[in-house]
């Protein structure tokens, strides 16, 4: 297998798609609140297939590509956690039923696949075209890494996402989720529904998250199928993720500084590798298998010492108020920051005062 070939793209390309159509085909068959052992199943489905690709890059590709490989879906797997966090604020917020959230998630993360790939092949120029590529990365990722750390007590405002008030200016909003669908039509006229904006509030959010996790895999590797397989096995298990940890969320009282520890240690990685190849080839860089040796390790520390914490002090939370879910007549929905009534009482454009 030639990474980066035609041939391996068409495969791994080809992979993600089947899988995709299987998640739509079991979201849209029966519309149903996950339970807890359907999610339990989905997920180690997902990460049983990604230890398995990794393991056969190994024969094929050799060890190195393997290892960078799982050190990249690492990084992305704990990356995509936080994900989670505005994931679960959006769900509340919109007031999303139980049975239509999967499909509301599984459209997020096809158009995040979409994204991702793009910006992906946008960075694989970068680096080709312009050597300080790996400084800019680096000290970006230093800077989020500190950012992440100062504000791990803040909670995002949805209903302050331009995009979703643009959308809500636009076009009418339904407060009926009309059965799960994105549009339907109400008097005659076509509107959309508060799935549609929980859509876009999830691509575009995973979007802002895409442009810190793209840079700190390409500290990883700078194979961009590798970049690719990675990220779309760290999102394709999100569905599942989502509905299996979203209680066990806001135990990880740490996960904020975790997160930014990861990212703090690639950022240092990758100015290294700048330093490495445009100023002195006598400075070190960091081998791959300490970077993977490194990420499970901060990750194993975050976890184990975010439920010591939460033991001894029951009362702490991650991130303050983000995970509670409000009675449902009380959930505020964010259709261009204003609030609306119960679902089932006509439509109205989210501009609308």
């Amino acid at each position: 297998m030639i990474i980066d070939s035609l041939g391996a793209w068409a495969v791994v390309v080809g992979i993600v798609v089947a899988l995709l159509a299987l998640d739509f085909v079991v979201a849209s068959r029966r519309p149903h609140a996950v339970g807890l052992r359907e999610a339990a199943m989905w997920s180690v489905f997902y990460i049983a297939l990604a230890i398995v690709f990794g393991l056969a890059l190994w024969p094929l590709a050799g060890a190195d590509i393997a290892t960078e490989y799982f050190a990249g879906w690492l990084v992305e797997k704990s990356l995509s956690v936080d994900n989670l966090f505005v994931f679960v604020i959006i769900m509340s917020q919109f007031a999303v039923p139980d049975e239509y959230q999967q499909k509301a998630l599984l459209f997020g993360i096809a158009a995040a696949l979409v994204m991702r790939a793009i910006l992906i092949t946008v960075g694989a120029t970068a680096i080709t075209v312009f050597s300080p590529t790996f400084l800019v990365f680096g000290l970006l990722l230093i800077w989020t890494a500190v950012q992440l750390a100062r504000h791990r007590n803040d909670d995002p405002d949805i209903g302050d996402n331009p995009l979703i008030k643009w959308v809500g200016r636009i076009f009418p909003v339904s407060d009926d989720f009309h059965g799960g669908r994105l549009v339907a039509v109400e008097d005659g006229r076509r509107v959309i529904t508060p799935l549609f904006l929980v859509f876009v509030a999830i691509g575009s959010t995973d979007l802002l998250f895409a442009l810190d996790s793209i840079p700190a895999i390409f500290g990883i590797t700078q194979h961009p199928l590798l970049v690719f397989s990675a990220n779309a096995f760290a999102l394709l298990g999100l569905r599942a993720l989502y509905f299996l940890i979203e209680g066990l969320l806001e135990r990880l009282v740490y996960l904020s500084i975790g997160l930014s520890a990861i990212l703090g240690f690639i950022g240092v990685k990758l100015v290294l590798v700048f330093l490495h190849e445009d100023v002195s080839s006598s400075i070190p860089e960091i081998p791959t298998p300490v970077s993977l040796g490194v990420i499970l390790l901060v990750l194993l520390v975050t976890v184990v010492a975010s439920l010591r914490r939460v033991r001894r002090h029951p009362e702490e939370r991650a991130h303050p108020g983000s995970l509670r879910r409000l009675p449902r007549k009380n959930r505020k929905k964010a259709q261009a920051g204003t609030e609306h009534p119960e679902p089932g009482q006509g439509s109205r454009t989210a501009g609308d005062g």
